[in-house]
């Protein structure tokens, strides 16, 4: 894995423009590890996948993020600074992707994976978050059984229908659903992250889910326009190509900028 160079940036750019957030995470991922078949990115679990596009931000970009928020009570526009370390997983917590996890919940013994890339895009055009939730749940459990004892957690009476696909278990209560969702944030804890606001001219609290996605999509725009307004700088005065430029350090672009501009 590396951080992105200038061509790398205008590339993605121009590749993702048109995609849907979910693609977009893909192509990064796809420039900044070469090295990954595509099939494997998308097994990837959603928080693996997430874990992967900081470290590609924080290579590229360093490791300071500045983002803004607007107050829920008065509108007050917030902006605040943090360090990908603010919002990293512990390095030591488990990659679970692809494994089969098993939790008994109420009656119910459930063995389930996690999320990935593929379940996301298949929840897109659910009409709301809870039908989105109960979808998702229902295409990751692999195996649902009652438990002939509550007492004997791994205890299986009869199983219930599940279909080869996963996507239409039936007879599963919206509480289960409920607890089986929190069993998947707990383990892919990088997948949710929330941010802790507090607005400093109403003293309103509240948390905002933190889109590495989103966010490191915005910059890599905001850097690709800037690089292309460089380019037609030097190349107008000089005129280098665009190849040329591009190949050039940060630091010597910038030199000869100044002594244009």
């Amino acid at each position: 894995m590396h951080g992105l160079f200038a061509q790398e940036l205008l590339h993605i750019w121009e590749v993702a423009l048109r995609q849907h957030p979910l693609d977009r995470a893909l192509t990064i991922l796809a420039v900044a590890l070469p090295e990954m078949p595509r099939e494997k990115l998308l097994a990837l679990s959603v928080g693996r996948r997430d874990a992967y596009l900081l470290a590609v931000r924080e290579a590229t970009f360093g490791s300071q993020l500045a983002g803004f928020a607007e107050c829920p009570a008065c509108q007050e526009r917030l902006e605040f600074v943090f360090d990908v370390a603010d919002i990293r997983v512990a390095p030591e917590v488990e990659d679970l992707t692809n494994q089969v996890l098993e939790v008994a919940i109420e009656e119910y013994n459930l063995r389930f994976r996690l999320a990935n890339s593929v379940d996301l895009a298949q929840i897109v055009r659910c009409r709301d978050a809870r039908e989105a939730r109960n979808l998702l749940v229902q295409r990751c459990v692999v195996h649902a059984a009652i438990l002939a004892d509550k007492s004997a957690m791994g205890a299986i009476n009869r199983p219930l229908h599940l279909d080869v696909a996963g996507a239409s278990l039936v007879d599963l209560p919206e509480t289960v659903i409920a607890a089986l969702a929190e069993y998947m944030t707990q383990g892919d804890p990088q997948a949710e992250v929330q941010l802790n606001l507090s607005c400093p001219a109403c003293r309103q609290s509240w948390s905002m889910i933190f889109d590495i996605v989103s966010f490191f999509w915005t910059e890599i725009c905001a850097q690709a326009k800037r690089l292309l307004r460089e380019v037609h700088t030097l190349a107008r005065a000089y005129g280098w190509r665009e190849m040329d430029i591009l190949s050039m350090s940060t630091a010597r672009r910038q030199f000869y900028l100044e002594m244009v501009t």
